[in-house]
C-alpha cells in the first residue's frame, strides 16, 4: 500500500484496494468486541496448547479437537505441510499458483513438477461458476504412489473449486494430498458441504485441509488460520513450531467470529449479486474477459498490459488491482480484483471504463 500510494501521490487510506480479496464488510464488531476485552491478556504468555481455540474451530466442524492445529496464518501451517510433502520423491502442483507455495517448498528442498491449468479466454466458457476447473487440467491426473499434492480449492487465482471426485482418485494413491481452502468460507454452509473435503478428513489420514480466519472476518492483521489433519500429524507440526505461534488477542478474535452467524450470513447474502455486478460490468467493457469464479475475486485476461492498466488506475482514479506478473504462467495479460461492495464495484468499473477509452 505504500508503494501504491506514492505513485498515486496520496495518503494509503485513500487507496481503494482491489489487490486484496478481503471482505468488505468486517472486521465483524463481535471480533473487535472480544480484543478489546481480551486486551487484560497481554501481560501472560497465551496457552501453547490453545484449548480453548481448539474447541472453538472443532465445534465450528463437528471435529474432535484433536484434529485442529492454530497457526499464524495458513502461511505457517503451509510451510509445516511442505515440511512433510518435501519427504516425498516429488510435490505436484497446480499452476498458476499462489507464491507462497513455492516458496515454502522450496525452503525444505522439494522436488516440484508442476502441472499447468488451460487458464485462458477460450477456456472461459468451459469453467462455470459451480466449479468446473478439472477441465481446466490436464486429463487424466495420473496419481503417482511417492507423489504428493499441494491443491487450492477455490482456486488461486482463477477462483473455480476443483471437484472432489477429482481429488478422491489421488487421495486413493498418493502418500499426502494438502488441500488449501482459504476462501472456501466464502461459499454458502450448502455449497461447502457440496464442495470442501471436511467431511473426508477423518477417512484419508493422508489428507491435510488448510483454512484462513483472516480472509472471511477481515483481519488479515492478526494472522490466523488452522490446519485439519490427523492427530498424529499435527502433534508433529507442533513439536516442530515454536510454542506460542497464535497471539492472545487473535485468539480471542477467532473465537468471537466463529459463532457471529449474523456476521457470516451478511456475508453469503452480499456476496453473489455483488461478483455477478463485478463479473457482468467487467464482461461488457472491451478488451477484458473475466473468468467466472466461485470466490471472493475475479481474474481478468485484458488485451492490454495489467500494468499499464494497474499504473493508469492509480495515477488516475487512487484504485489499486492486483496484476498477475507475479504468477509466471499468466504474465502481463491478466490482472485479479477483489469483489467489494456494489458502490466500490461501480468505481472500479468506472474508472475501467475511462480508462479502456483512454486507450
Amino acid at each position: 500500500m505504500a508503494w501504491a500510494a506514492a505513485l498515486a501521490g496520496c495518503s494509503p487510506h485513500l487507496i481503494l484496494d482491489f489487490s486484496a480479496s478481503i471482505n468488505p464488510l468486517g472486521p465483524p464488531p463481535s471480533a473487535i468486541a472480544a480484543i478489546q476485552a481480551h486486551l487484560g491478556d497481554l501481560r501472560h504468555y497465551p496457552d501453547p496448547s490453545y484449548a480453548d481455540l481448539r474447541r472453538a474451530i472443532a465445534a465450528f466442524h463437528h471435529l474432535s479437537p484433536d484434529w485442529i492445529l492454530p497457526g499464524n496464518g495458513a502461511a505457517e501451517l503451509l510451510t509445516w505441510a511442505a515440511r512433510d510433502l518435501a519427504t516425498l520423491d516429488t510435490v505436484r502442483l497446480l499452476t498458476p499458483a499462489f507464491g507462497d507455495y513455492l516458496r515454502a517448498l522450496r525452503a525444505f528442498g522439494a522436488n516440484v513438477e508442476k502441472i499447468p491449468l488451460a487458464v485462458d479466454r477460450l477456456t472461459v466458457a468451459r469453467l462455470t461458476m459451480d466449479g468446473a476447473l478439472e477441465q481446466a487440467i490436464p486429463m487424466p491426473l495420473s496419481p503417482r504412489p511417492h507423489s504428493g499434492w499441494l491443491l487450492n480449492s477455490p482456486h488461486n487465482p482463477t477462483g473455480t473449486l476443483l471437484s472432489r471426485e477429482t481429488i478422491r482418485a489421488l487421495l486413493d494413491e498418493s502418500p499426502l494430498v494438502v488441500l488449501d481452502e482459504a476462501f472456501m468460507d466464502f461459499l454458502p454452509p450448502e455449497a461447502q458441504s457440496q464442495t470442501s473435503l471436511l467431511a473426508w478428513v477423518e477417512q484419508y489420514p493422508n489428507l491435510v485441509i488448510v483454512r484462513s480466519l483472516t480472509k472471511f472476518y477481515s483481519l488479515p492483521g492478526l494472522r490466523l488460520g488452522y490446519a485439519i489433519a490427523h492427530p498424529d500429524r499435527l502433534q508433529r507440526w507442533q513439536q516442530w513450531r515454536d510454542p506460542w505461534s497464535v497471539n492472545s488477542l487473535a485468539a480471542a478474535a477467532a473465537i468471537a467470529a466463529l459463532t457471529d452467524t449474523a456476521f457470516q450470513q451478511r456475508t453469503w447474502s452480499w456476496l453473489p449479486p455483488a461478483r455477478q455486478q463485478l463479473f457482468d460490468g467487467l464482461a461488457a467493457l472491451p478488451g477484458l474477459h473475466p473468468l467466472p469464479g466461485a470466490a471472493n475475486y475475479l481474474l481478468v485476461q485484458t488485451d492490454r498490459s495489467a500494468t499499464d492498466l494497474q499504473t493508469h488506475l492509480l495515477q488516475q482514479h487512487q484504485i489499486l488491482i492486483r496484476h498477475c506478473t507475479s504468477f509466471p504462467e499468466l504474465g502481463d495479460r491478466f490482472f485479479r480484483v477483489a469483489v467489494r461492495t456494489k458502490a466500490e464495484n461501480q468505481r472500479l468499473l468506472e474508472a475501467l471504463a475511462n480508462a479502456v477509452k483512454a486507450g
